[in-house]
């Protein structure tokens, strides 16, 4: 899956550029998970009386097409691209680290199968596949997220098999395994210092290509089906009534916008 750099190089060689993503993104966090305490209302519920309200104080962000808050579907949808978001990408990075650090430290016939797999998957275009899981389980969660981590854990094998195989050879790692140390403890005292940063970069892009990838599938109706209150989905629903009421089309758009910035100034720079 291609990655979408969306941050400006300048501010993501800020020192200050990741503080930034992390209070962005734990706003967003405390949005989505503080509404419905503080605003229980369902977001599926309509009131075919007060369609495309303007905001007040008992509707906030106002009303849809369909008389439903605007508010809870907001923090409901928000909610769903940053779990499917994590999710994802925690399913991608374990086995992607595991095994690139297998193949780069076995190497042989091991990292040429391993690279094989990962050569087949690549082969295929990303969004090509989340398409044709999507299509045999069409509006299921489970498809979406399926195909996002199948296509995002190649990233992970790549970057740390290349780092594997320089990293086993360094004389730190060969005298602590001439010491008569596990490959557990050479693994966390020597090779994951060295991953972490590329990982955790990786696992903050992997997440917005995430968001970005739910909201487009939504978007063009192929993801999660109606009345499932997911960021794409609200577009396509409300896109009818842009001049009418432009300030709610407007709401699912700056919620893609701002989790995708918060995760890419969360990762800096790219890297590779």
């Amino acid at each position: 899956m291609t990655t979408f750099t969306l941050t400006p190089r300048w501010l993501a060689r800020r020192p200050n550029a990741r503080y930034m993503g992390l209070v962005l993104l734990v706003l967003l966090l405390l949005f989505a998970w503080l509404t419905p305490w503080l605003f229980p209302a369902d977001p599926a519920r309509q009131n075919l009386l007060h369609t495309l309200a303007t905001p007040s104080l008992s509707e906030p962000l106002g009303t849809d097409h369909l008389g439903r808050s605007q508010l809870a579907r907001l923090a409901s949808a928000i909610r769903l691209s940053i779990g499917l978001a994590l999710l994802s990408v925690l399913s991608a990075a374990i086995p992607g680290v595991l095994l690139g650090v297998a193949a780069g430290w076995r190497g042989g016939w091991l990292d040429r199968g391993l690279g094989l797999v990962a050569d087949c998957v690549l082969a295929m275009p990303g969004l090509l596949l989340v398409l044709m899981l999507a299509a045999m389980a069409p509006g299921q969660f489970w498809s979406l997220y399926v195909g996002i981590a199948l296509v995002l854990w190649v990233e992970y094998f790549r970057v740390v098999r290349a780092a594997t195989r320089s990293l086993v050879t360094s004389p730190q790692l060969q005298a602590s395994r001439l010491l008569g140390f596990g490959k557990v403890y050479l693994f966390r005292r020597h090779l994951w210092p060295e991953l972490a940063p590329s990982v955790l970069t990786l696992a903050a892009f992997g997440a917005a290509n995430a968001v970005l990838a739910v909201a487009a599938l939504g978007f063009v109706s192929i993801g999660l089906r109606p009345p499932t209150a997911e960021l794409g989905l609200m577009m396509t629903e409300l896109l009818p009534y842009y001049q009418e009421a432009p300030w709610v089309l407007l709401q699912p758009i700056a919620a893609v916008f701002l989790l995708v910035l918060s995760f890419q100034l969360l990762a800096g720079r790219d890297p590779r």
